[in-house]
């Protein structure tokens, strides 16, 4: 899939936010919704998706309801940005099924970690037998979710 930007017009916007809504609607219901035939509908969807900006389809989940309804965002320090120590930290972090997203930041933490558990125990097994033994890793600090005031929503387009 090549990434590229190509230009939006009324059309793929309106298909794309009706798609961010339901990734599931079938090509005449999505056609019927943005005021296009099915084939030119299509067709516009294929070209999103080759260009990239429909990056993937799925389903969104319920941490809560699956038992993980503990969340913490963790920030990480590394001892050292050499390539090698770097890598290793993002080996064994792709590893961690806790580890809902990562980020890599400026500022004063080179990380930041979106961390799913089911309650503070797992959290804490998951922090000193896995985060604090990762290859460089110099500091952490953990803040836990209490409410989603917003949560993770529609890319605004």
């Amino acid at each position: 899939m090549a990434k590229s930007t190509i230009e939006l017009d009324a059309l793929d916007r309106r298909i794309l936010r009706a798609l961010q809504r339901d990734g599931r609607l079938p090509v005449v219901a999505l056609a019927e919704q943005v005021g296009l035939s099915p084939t030119p509908c299509q067709r516009r969807v294929r070209r999103l998706e080759e260009a990239g900006i429909i990056a993937r389809y799925g389903a969104v989940l319920d941490p809560a309801r699956l038992g993980l309804p503990l969340q913490a965002f963790v920030m990480v320090a590394l001892e050292s940005h050499a390539e090698e120590v770097v890598d290793r930290f993002h080996k064994a972090l792709a590893e961690r099924p806790e580890v809902l997203a990562a980020y890599a930041m400026s500022g004063e933490m080179d990380y930041l970690l979106h961390v799913l558990a089911a309650d503070f125990e797992a959290y804490a097994d998951f922090a000193l037998k896995a985060l604090l033994r990762m290859p460089g890793v110099k500091e952490t600090r953990s803040s836990f979710v209490l409410t989603a005031l917003k949560p993770p929503g529609e890319v605004p387009v």
